[in-house]
């Protein structure tokens, strides 16, 4: 096993922009980086998820919306391989993170969950101190420099410094739903990723946390590549520049039945599923 290999820029080797000609950016000159091309998944037999072609572009933030059951975690775990986890799985298609198919055997998983980092439902801090919490990556990962200024700055960046900073040997435990969320997210930078995956990060929070955790997205994109799945219609609204929306088929599995701009999927969707979902006709 090989590990993988990518420019080490940001802003990738190979992409034009020309968004200061042309006025409002367009499709073409978004750099893509997660994308799937004719996705199928199964849980051994059970189709999860039905001929997805779908792009995600460069520090934006695109939420994923639909009804319980249509796939929506499912398919944020194919781009890190987190499905690999389950046992007689498979997927079918193209999982791309920066034009490099992630199911390719000389990808290294481990590697390519370092490029992108996940933040779950529910708060997940290890049983250690909030320093250790955000260095455990960096130093299983071989990490050189000075780790003090790492975990400040990592700590920093998901806005949880000042409330920790006198005591960052307290357990992480300890801390309220909300900063123990925060210090996940600063876990997940603290290796420096690309992308950032949320699934449902602020569902366990008060909306007070919420709102910081918003907040929190908005200032991320500007270095970061952010998928959010999300039941919360309002908040892909607020937080997201793109939303795709799945539905559940008749077999069951999840299918993408489109994804735009948010403003235009909020106020004027292409397919009137969509239009019913948004407007609580169903789901």
């Amino acid at each position: 096993m090989i590990n993988i290999k990518f420019d080490g820029r940001r802003d990738g080797a190979n992409v034009t922009h020309d968004a200061e000609t042309s006025g409002d950016e367009t499709q073409a000159d978004r750099e893509t980086i997660l994308s799937t091309t004719n996705v199928n998944f199964w849980y051994d037999r059970a189709k999860a998820l039905s001929d997805i072609s779908l792009e995600m572009y460069k520090n934006q933030v695109t939420a994923i919306i639909g009804p319980s059951g249509c796939g929506k975690s499912t398919y944020l775990r194919l781009f890190n391989r987190m499905n690999d986890l389950i046992r007689r799985s498979r997927v079918q298609g193209e999982v791309c993170f920066r034009g490099l198919d992630v199911n390719d055997r000389s990808i290294d998983a481990v590697e390519l969950r370092r490029r992108i980092g996940m933040v779950f439902q529910k708060p997940n801090p290890f049983p250690k101190s909030i320093y250790d919490n955000v260095a455990y990556g960096p130093t299983v990962n071989g990490y050189r420099g000075n780790m003090d200024e790492l975990v400040e700055s990592s700590l920093r960046r998901a806005a949880i410094w000042d409330e920790v900073k006198d005591d960052l040997s307290k357990s992480g435990l300890a801390l309220s739903g909300g900063q123990q969320q925060r210090l996940c997210i600063a876990r997940a930078l603290a290796v420096s990723p690309d992308v950032l995956l949320m699934d449902e990060p602020c569902s366990a929070l008060d909306p007070l946390a919420t709102t910081r955790i918003e907040d929190l997205i908005h200032e991320l994109s500007d270095e970061y590549t952010i998928v959010i799945v999300t039941h919360n219609m309002q908040q892909a609204a607020r937080v997201s520049d793109r939303t795709a929306f799945f539905m559940v088929l008749d077999d069951g599995s999840g299918s993408l039945i489109e994804c735009d701009d948010t403003q235009k999927i909020f106020t004027n969707p292409s397919d009137d599923r969509t239009e019913a979902y948004i407007t609580g006709r169903f789901g």
